[in-house]
């Protein structure tokens, strides 16, 4: 019988939708979280189904424990977000560049097949060519850009030191479902859905001319799934996208329309380390996984705005009274 498929931080936003994936797919699935940024209400429904450990990728001991007999690593745990690791740059290390440490020589240890790893779009950082390809340079503008840069360095070179099969997956502005609109951190599309449902005016930090590739949830699951199911994987890094670009403007414009509104964005002072335009190149995607996104920007931000509707009329995870 296949071994366990292993989601850590399975009870974040893409982290429990995958674990949905994965278990549509028939396999058996353990989740790995501490709940520092996840919900268990986002694995209510599926408990019964999966494995769950509680623990913290910062333990080298858990790390093993949750690799045992697991084929399949999916490693999504991370302290997300750029302006939390400009204030705390030494959590964000921990976490996020200690933590996949631990996970690969968890995995290395206990003989798993595939590692796939999320990575990130703001590794690209200060580059300004565009569309963003994975052979350009990595300038990353803050330190959670900088862990997970380095952990894709670290994935390589256990692929050719140690001959784990990994992969990177370079997500670019990944929205949808079950992603928590409440914390200053905030995915945009998160927190100006929420927002914008209430009648709130949504705040743009900067003047709304930057420009980011948004990927539906679903595309980053297929390209999952697509990474853990391909023949080989040799350490190499590739995006995950839409390969379109869609500006704060924009987005807010297109809120609008859906929602039948004409809320207008509060301008706010640009933070540091975010980066101006983001575009994934899908091409190196392709060549590995056979990818293609299965769905567009205006589709997914419909079933997004669905999701937060009933989110908000029922409460789920407390954001209605927020």
């Amino acid at each position: 019988m296949a071994g366990v498929w292993l989601v850590t931080g399975g009870g974040g936003f893409i982290g429990s939708n995958l674990v949905r994936a994965i278990l549509a797919k028939g396999c058996r699935v353990r989740v790995l979280d501490n709940f520092l940024t996840g919900f268990r209400i986002n694995l209510a429904e599926v408990l019964a189904d999966i494995e769950l450990i509680e623990g913290d990728v910062r333990d080298p001991a858990t790390c093993l424990r949750a690799c045992k007999g697991a084929e399949v690593v999916f490693h999504e745990a991370a302290l997300p977000s750029v302006p939390r690791s400009m204030e705390d740059p030494r959590a964000s290390f921990e976490n996020n560049m200690l933590g996949t440490f631990n996970m690969l020589l968890a995995a290395r240890d206990s003989g798993v097949r595939r590692f796939a790893f999320a990575a990130s779009s703001s590794a690209y950082g200060a580059s300004e060519e565009l569309p963003k390809r994975e052979t350009m340079p990595l300038l990353p503008l803050s330190p959670y850009a900088a862990d997970k840069a380095g952990g894709e360095l670290y994935l390589s070179m256990f692929y050719r030191a140690f001959g784990l099969q990994t992969v990177s997956l370079r997500y670019f502005n990944v929205f949808g479902p079950r992603q928590d609109p409440t914390n200053q951190y905030a995915g945009v599309i998160a927190a100006f859905a929420s927002a914008m449902i209430r009648g709130r005016r949504p705040t743009i930090y900067g003047d709304g001319s930057q420009s980011r590739d948004f990927t539906y949830i679903e595309n980053v699951l297929r390209a999952n799934l697509l990474a853990a199911d391909a023949p080989e994987t040799h350490g190499e890094v590739v995006n995950v996208g839409c390969g379109e670009a869609i500006d704060l403007n924009r987005m807010v414009a297109v809120l609008n329309e859906i929602l039948g509104t004409n809320l207008q964005p509060i301008y706010a002072p640009t933070r540091a380390g975010d980066v101006k335009h983001s575009l994934a190149d899908l091409s190196a995607t392709r060549a590995l996984l056979g990818y293609e996104p299965p769905v567009r920007f205006a589709d997914g931000l419909r079933q997004t705005l669905t999701w937060y509707r009933h989110a908000i009329e029922t409460g789920y995870g407390g954001w209605a009274k927020k």
